[in-house]
């Protein structure tokens, strides 16, 4: 269970803030409704209290996590070049989904490494984009600091 004030994580959206728990009678039923607000954009998600896991609401993750998800970004000994651009990218769209810090940081990994070899096509980029994105955001959240040193962290990870 949420209260208002706490950060929750929404799928492929990132790190929201309940802003409160509303009430609502949908078909003549009463149901309850998280009301997060997604930091990054302001955009508002109502997500009913019943369906929180059906959706993947999270917490943050601990910052003990962290390090475990930096070896997910250093691993290199990874299959890139299997499958075609689009197979590949709606591989990717599902492991975005499912919300998971761990599918999203192989997401960004896998699109870095397949980045030195050949040119990701655009919705590749926009895809290591959203991944880099959630992770930064997630993490600077977890650790309490400041995206931009995140961000460098991440980079320093990835530098050849």
């Amino acid at each position: 269970m949420f209260k208002v004030g706490d950060l929750a994580v929404y799928p492929a959206h990132g790190v929201g803030v309940i802003e409160s728990i509303e009430k609502k009678v949908i078909f003549g039923n009463e149901q309850r409704f998280y009301i997060l607000r997604i930091l990054d954009n302001d955009m508002t998600i109502m997500i009913p209290t019943e369906n929180v896991h059906n959706v993947g609401l999270r917490q943050v993750i601990d910052p003990e996590e962290v390090p475990k998800i930096y070896e997910i970004l250093r691993e290199r000994d990874v299959d890139l070049d299997t499958q075609t651009w689009n197979r590949r990218y709606r591989e990717y769209s599902e492991k975005i989904k499912t919300g998971s810090v761990y599918e999203i940081a192989e997401v960004l990994r896998d699109l870095v490494l397949l980045k030195f070899d050949k040119n990701l096509s655009f919705g590749e980029r926009k895809m290591l984009d959203t991944a880099r994105n959630l992770l930064v955001k997630e993490i600077s959240i977890a650790r309490k600091m400041d995206e931009a040193l995140v961000e460098q962290e991440i980079h320093s990870l990835f530098e050849m």
